[in-house]
């Protein structure tokens, strides 16, 4: 909308006092150039005479009397429309930016400042945080102990047992530690001394297998027992074994049983404890036929053997030597069998197993996965002696040389 203007020389130096309202447009006046749009949109739009004059007197522009002459401002410079629509706009705007930056930087400080205080923290701090976060208990539920942390020192490489393992083997022989909630508490303890004798089991299958042949290299979960007992036949209740073990033979279970159990009762075995019924009777069987009988004997007396495994001959205090043992023979001939028989000393066996036990000493030394190998290696003849008793009951022309048919069981 263009509004003319007055000229010059019709203005005054007073101020009107009255109302003030627009003069009307003459013709022929010149337009105002608005250096804004905003102020021209609201002056063009303007709803009442008091917005019309304070647009008005943005501008420059003139307002008249009663006398109907027309007056300037007194300060014409405070109603400048260039001080309004620029001045003023520049002055919101950093408001803005500085109210924006503001908020940035707050933003910034509640970003920034806890992550500094959190790396300021120890694990330990860390630590006790998040126990504390998982000590909030609900209903019904109630602390029982402190989880125990695997050990940090005493670590071993591959194929070694360390002074932990022992350690934590012993404390299973304490009833009051072998029951449920002691093991759930030291479960981080037992994970680390199984995965170590797993590495063991690795290592000594190489001895194993190199020293016998006929034993498969099969991996070590087929080889290691669980810790677990079997207790529903059995008095003792307590439900974890304080020993590790494992089996090598032809079908992964039987034969060759390593057994690692502190307090110097770590032992390598071989041969067959309390086998079947009928296992049982062809061994006696191929015993009572000499030639079996001769292989047997020939086997045990070795002088190597003896050396690991004692005189081939049961010991007067009833303890274990050789295959011979008081707890697991029998005190009289076995049923059919001529009390004055030749060899029954070894019909008398109802096991057929030898033992060699290590010190702990041996068990933490750097070679002792060879020095089972070795004792394997003794073990041979003995174990593939008992697989062909077991399985071969022996030729007729066997049974001429000396043994009457009713020697056989």
């Amino acid at each position: 909308m263009a509004v003319s203007s007055p000229t010059p020389q019709k203005l005054k130096s007073e101020r009107s006092t009255n109302t003030e309202k627009f003069a009307p447009p003459k013709s022929g006046s010149k337009k105002l150039k608005s250096r804004s749009r905003l102020a021209s949109k609201s002056k063009a739009h303007a709803p009442n005479p008091s917005e019309d004059e304070k647009d008005h007197s943005d501008h420059d522009l003139s307002s008249r009397g009663e006398d109907g002459g027309y007056q300037n401002h007194e300060k014409d410079d405070a109603y400048d429309s260039d001080a309004i629509d620029v001045d003023d706009f520049v002055a919101v705007a950093k408001r803005k930016r500085s109210a924006s930056g503001s908020s940035r930087s707050l933003k910034k400080a509640r970003t920034v400042d806890p992550q500094k205080k959190a790396k300021s923290k120890s694990k330990k701090a860390r630590a006790k945080d998040e126990d504390k976060g998982l000590l909030e208990l609900e209903d019904g539920q109630e602390v029982v102990g402190v989880v125990v942390q695997a050990p940090k020192t005493g670590q071993v490489p591959p194929g070694r047992v360390s002074q932990n393992t022992l350690d934590f083997l012993m404390q299973l022989k304490d009833p009051e530690c072998n029951d449920r909630q002691w093991f759930k508490l030291h479960e981080p303890v037992y994970r680390q001394a199984e995965n170590e004798w797993k590495a063991f089991v690795e290592a000594v299958t190489d001895q194993i297998t190199e020293a016998d042949p006929q034993v498969p290299p099969l991996p070590s979960k087929d080889l290691i027992h669980r810790i677990y007992r079997d207790v529903r036949f059995s008095n003792d209740k307590t439900p974890y074994k304080s020993n590790f073990s494992a089996s090598f033979s032809r079908s992964g279970r039987k034969g060759i049983w390593a057994g690692l159990q502190p307090g110097g009762e770590s032992i390598v075995a071989a041969g067959s404890w309390c086998p079947a019924r009928n296992e049982l009777m062809n061994i006696r069987i191929n015993i009572q036929r000499r030639a079996g009988a001769d292989r047997l004997r020939e086997v045990i007396s070795a002088p190597e053997f003896v050396a690991y495994f004692g005189e081939p001959c049961p010991s007067k205090d009833g303890s274990r030597q050789n295959i011979f043992g008081r707890e697991d023979e029998l005190k009289v001939a076995p049923k059919g069998i001529d009390k004055n028989h030749r060899d029954l000393d070894l019909l008398k066996c109802r096991s057929f197993a030898v033992v060699h036990r290590f010190l702990d000493s041996e068990v933490l030394a750097e070679d002792f996965a060879e020095k089972v190998g070795h004792v394997v290696r003794v073990m041979r003849p003995f174990v593939h002696c008992l697989n062909d008793m077991m399985t071969v009951t022996g030729s007729d022309t066997d049974d001429e040389q000396g043994d009457s048919p009713g020697d056989d069981d």
